[in-house]
């Protein structure tokens, strides 16, 4: 594998008059060309690179050296215009895999799987790039101005699902990221970082991910309507229900509405929503299971230590709650129940024409049963 990487740029030496006066000025006689020079160590197992520097540092001249020219990937290019993107990635793959991907790397958001990549933002399209590489696992690849033009924050929540994703579903290829950013460093947890800035070479994956801080508030519902344009559902809010809301740093996070089922004994949980800047970075589960417990432990109404059921379309997170030893799945229907019974018992409650159920969903319902078996 490379040992030293050696880039000399070389382009005409241009004698115009603004060159010429360029040069005068700043003292710049050589400012046309570009060399580089460091040894690297890039042999043995790894499986995702960084080269991190400020912007005409050699990063595009260095991803070119270790792969070659042909692996340079922008994530922005060859999407459909008419097409959304759950068609769009990986066309001929399985289902599962591409909303697997869109969930791993955060792009957990329903409704942006229908549409096309160019209505997308440029947080959902860098995600949605990130799931297309993923899809496609590819044993080599760089990707260029990685989070360059996206919010920091989703920069870095985004750098962490992806590296989780990238390890676990493409286990034998190799990424080179190519980033002005340094910030992201300590989420992508890569296994070597080549800096263009200080000509420092680093090995291992030494760094340690920054905590995330979630708080949790038990509230009333006039929060759902922040969190409302991320849910999949158009639904009546849930009976007498309980609502809770964790924030990062202040900044809202997540959401959930807990009803009372006394009739069996439990609690219902509904409205379960994670920020798109949060998907991706395990908030949802930590927010969501910490008020399965917190009823389990009587802090729900009436105090009942009841366990909480929760009924989920969402493949990834069905999958995740099958794997957690704190659930048991306990239903799985194609169909939606008939609305006619909601709807009489709404209707008779609050004089609302509302109802659940009639809808064509694979709804998934598991208990929270905690540490206990």
């Amino acid at each position: 594998m490379i040992n030293k990487i050696e880039i000399h740029n070389r382009v005409s030496d241009f004698n115009s008059y603004r060159a010429a006066r360029v040069k005068s000025l700043f003292n710049a006689e050589n400012g046309c060309n570009f060399d580089f020079e460091m040894d690297v160590d890039l042999s043995g197992d790894w499986q995702i690179g960084v080269v991190v520097g400020a912007s005409g540092s050699g990063k595009t001249s260095i991803g070119k050296v270790i792969f070659g020219e042909n692996l340079i990937h922008d994530y922005t290019k060859n999407w459909s215009t008419d097409k959304p993107i759950i068609d769009d990635i990986a066309p001929n793959g399985d289902f599962n895999e591409v909303t697997g991907a869109l969930a791993s790397v955060g792009l957990g958001d329903v409704p942006a799987w229908l549409r096309p990549f160019k209505v997308l933002s440029n947080g959902e399209q860098f995600r949605a790039g990130l799931a297309r590489v993923i899809c496609e696992k590819p044993e080599k690849i760089v990707i260029d101005e990685f989070t360059s033009v996206v919010d920091r924050q989703i920069a870095k929540i985004g750098s962490q699902a992806f590296q989780k994703a990238w390890r676990r579903i493409n286990p034998k290829g190799k990424v080179v990221l190519l980033t002005p950013h340094y910030d992201i460093l300590d989420w992508l947890s890569p296994d070597w970082v080549i800096d263009t800035k200080t000509k420092v070479f680093e090995r291992g994956r030494l760094r340690q991910r920054p905590k995330i801080e979630l708080e949790i508030f038990k509230t009333d519902g006039s929060y759902w309507k922040f969190f409302k344009p991320h849910y999949y559902l158009d639904l009546p809010m849930p009976i007498a229900a309980e609502y809770y809301v964790g924030t990062v740093n202040g900044e809202l996070a997540c959401h959930l509405a807990v009803s009372p089922n006394f009739q069996t004994k439990g609690y219902r949980a509904t409205r379960m929503v994670t920020m798109p800047e949060w998907q991706g970075a395990g908030v949802g589960m930590r927010f969501l299971e910490w008020v399965c417990e917190n009823n389990l432990q009587g802090g729900g109404r009436k105090g009942k230590k009841f366990p909480t059921y929760f009924h989920t379309s969402h493949p990834q997170l069905c999958a995740a709650l099958r794997r957690s030893k704190k659930w048991v799945q306990k239903s799985a229907v194609l169909y939606g129940g008939n609305k006619t019974k909601s709807f009489k018992t709404i209707y008779k409650s609050n004089g609302k024409k509302a109802g659940y159920g009639g809808h064509f969903r694979a709804v998934q319902g598991f208990k929270y049963i905690g540490d206990r078996l």
